[in-house]
């Protein structure tokens, strides 16, 4: 499919080819599901505890008699129907890890870049790059572009050091490798922007 190439000032400069394999495939709603639900269950440290009766400080003596007095048995102080006493079956550390297989995971990706072609909020700019970080140059470059209000995301063949620095600052504004492309990335932003070096990379690593 051809689509233009635009300038850091918005002009349209030439035309390009992107791959149907990649920006042009029936988007699957599941795959993209299963993809999302990875990457989110991934950012869980998984470091939440509770001190169970085992673990709480108490004393260990009998409070009462076994039978006789009318109520429930309690042999201690730290049983979880107590209160101070321990949690029940309380949370433990534990990874949050999902399984995805590469063909689903990229499949994801494709779909997700597949339907942001589709409405079209994708949008490729021709390689561009800064001679010292600028949050100043970035935010011009976003205003030609005409997206200094919208929550964006470049996509970069190569990592450059001054165009990352430049876009930190900016809250709406994102950059990112194509080797660090996720899923929930593509969906996350409302215009994707893809630098005209980044789509041969793209390219190899889902078709």
């Amino acid at each position: 499919m051809k689509v233009d190439v635009l300038n850091t000032t918005g002009g349209v400069v030439k035309s390009v080819d992107l791959p149907e394999s990649v920006f042009g495939v029936e988007p699957n709603d599941h795959a993209i599901y299963l993809a999302v639900k990875a990457y989110q269950a991934a950012q869980r440290q998984g470091t939440h505890k509770s001190k169970e009766r085992a673990e709480i400080a108490g004393s260990t003596k009998k409070l009462k008699k076994q039978k006789g007095t009318g109520t429930a048995r309690a042999g201690s102080i730290k049983s979880g129907v107590f209160r101070g006493g321990g949690r029940i079956f309380g949370p433990r550390p534990r990874t949050y890890y999902l399984k995805l297989n590469k063909k689903v995971a990229r499949l994801a990706r494709k779909s997700a870049l597949s339907q942001r072609m589709a409405s079209g909020n994708l949008k490729v700019v021709e390689n561009f790059t800064f001679n010292e970080p600028k949050t100043k140059e970035y935010s011009a470059v976003m205003a030609g572009l005409k997206m200094t209000d919208v929550k964006s995301l470049l996509i970069v063949g190569d990592y450059d050091q001054n165009v990352y620095l430049s876009s930190r600052n900016l809250q709406k504004s994102r950059v990112i490798n194509v080797n660090e492309l996720s899923t929930y990335d593509v969906l996350a932003a409302n215009e994707i922007l893809i630098s005209e070096g980044a789509i041969s990379k793209l390219t190899e690593t889902l078709a």
